[in-house]
Order: C-alpha cells, then structure tokens, then sequence
C-alpha cells in the first residue's frame, strides 16, 4: 500500500533525536509522502525547513492553532502571509476553534480563524481545520468566508458534524482514535458514511497512537509508520479492503493538496 499521512507533527521534539529513523520506518510501512503539520509560527518555519530537507517526501501547513491564537496580532499576520505563500506549504493552518479547552479567548480565536481563511483564499490553497466544541460558531465562519476546499481535520464527531463538513465541501481526516475501542466505537459508524473521495488518512504524531497496536511502544509515542493501523480500523469498519482505502485516499490526498507522485 502506498500511504499519505496528511497530519504529522514531525517537527514536534518529541522527534529530535530519532527523526530520520522514524521516516525511515514510515517509508517501510509505505507512507510515502507525509504533510508536517504548522500549528504556530514556529512551528511553521520548522515544518517548512524539514520540506525543504525532504523534497517530495514532506511538505508543510503555515497555520496558527487556535490554542495559540491570542499570538496572531495585526502585527505577527504578515510574517504568517509571507510564510503561506511558500512553495513547500500546500495549506494553511491548522487553524479553527477550540473551546474545550480555551487556551485563547473565544473572540481571539474566532479574529485568528477568519485571519486565517482571508489567507488561505489570498495564496490560493485549502486549509487544514481544527474544530472541538464549536461547531456551530466553526460552521458559521466557514459559511461566511464561503470555504470549500478544506480538510475536517482529526474527525471525532458524529453524523451531524460530517453530513455539515460534506455539504460545504470539506475532506475529513480520520486518526487512529478510530482504533480506540472505547471512545472510537461511533467515529466507526459514521466513517461509513464519508465519500471514499473526500476520505484523508492522518497519525496526528505524537498524539493518538492507536490502542490495537501489541505491544505498545513504550515510549506511547505515535508515528507515521503506524497509519496502516488507521488503514485497517477504517477497512474494517466501511467493509472495505485495505487496498481499496489506501488508493482512494492517496488519490485523494494528492489531489486535495496537489501532491505530485513521489
């Protein structure tokens, strides 16, 4: 199976010491091309400097996660423009509302997301979403920015939430919480009902190791060699091949970014 990983922190430090050998390992589990995931300015400028390290392979997102939203201000937004407009960066974000946890204030999220979608409609390029417990407010900006090319990042929602991304237009981007037998039990249901064409496959790495890994690492560290554990989680549950998820979504991943074929 040829794989994307569309969402890996890789320049998390989680990653420092080993981080050739964990794309090596990810090379031999067949994800070939993987996006680095920008979540702050920083974060951005490293993802972009591991692109630039690994031509074909990586590419990056230019994004402020709403968790640091209160950091975009009038005056860091240019240096955030110059940097999405990079030829290795094919989306912005990831960027969204977070009010479960409300690390910035709701208003300087919802200034920082629509920032955000200016931008991205600027340069050109989709962008990569983060949404938990605010749909309403989420689905209401998107609407007024008229997004349509956009991926639902680490999707853990019900019907409701899925049948909303798909009618504006939205991909879904499914982890490794689908293999989590406790809390992943509904994701596999509604995953049935995700178009094999709007379908992106994702670790989230470091985060979200999937639970049916034996055994597990000791570290709990995830990383991009375990997607083909999402692969099979998402097979199982829409009564699929493998096979059949990976080429849908590679297809669709390389699309959806404009990824040329490694």
């Amino acid at each position: 199976m040829e794989l994307i990983d569309i969402g890996v922190n890789l320049a998390h430090d989680s990653f420092d010491a080993d981080r050739d050998a964990v794309m090596q390992r990810a090379a031999a589990a067949g994800v070939a091309q993987m996006v680095v995931t920008g979540s702050s300015e920083d974060a951005t400028r490293k993802a972009i400097a591991l692109s630039q390290a690994h031509p074909g392979v990586l590419f990056a997102t230019a994004g402020v996660h709403p968790h640091h939203a209160a950091d975009l201000t009038a005056d860091t937004l240019p240096a955030l423009q110059q940097l999405a407009r990079d030829n290795l960066v094919v989306a912005v974000g990831e960027c969204g509302l977070d009010y479960f946890r409300d690390f910035s204030p709701r208003d300087l999220q919802r200034r920082a997301f629509g920032w955000q979608l200016e931008l991205a409609a600027a340069a050109g390029k989709p962008v990569f979403l983060h949404q938990r417990d605010a749909h309403d407010d989420f689905i209401a900006i998107l609407r007024e920015h008229g997004v349509k090319r956009g991926v639902a990042h680490c999707f853990t929602a019900g019907e409701r939430e899925r049948d909303a991304y798909l009618e504006l237009g939205l991909h879904i981007g499914i982890t490794g919480w689908i293999n989590d037998e406790r809390r992943g039990l509904q994701l596999r249901e509604v995953v049935k009902g995700i178009p094999a064409d709007r379908l992106l496959l994702e670790t989230d790495a470091p985060y979200l190791l999937p639970r049916d890994i034996k055994p597990a690492p000791k570290t709990r560290r995830n990383e991009p060699a375990y997607l083909p554990h999402v692969v099979r989680a998402i097979a199982a549950a829409r009564g699929e091949t493998a096979e059949m998820v990976a080429a849908a979504s590679t297809a669709a991943s390389r699309q959806f970014f404009g990824l040329p074929v490694h």
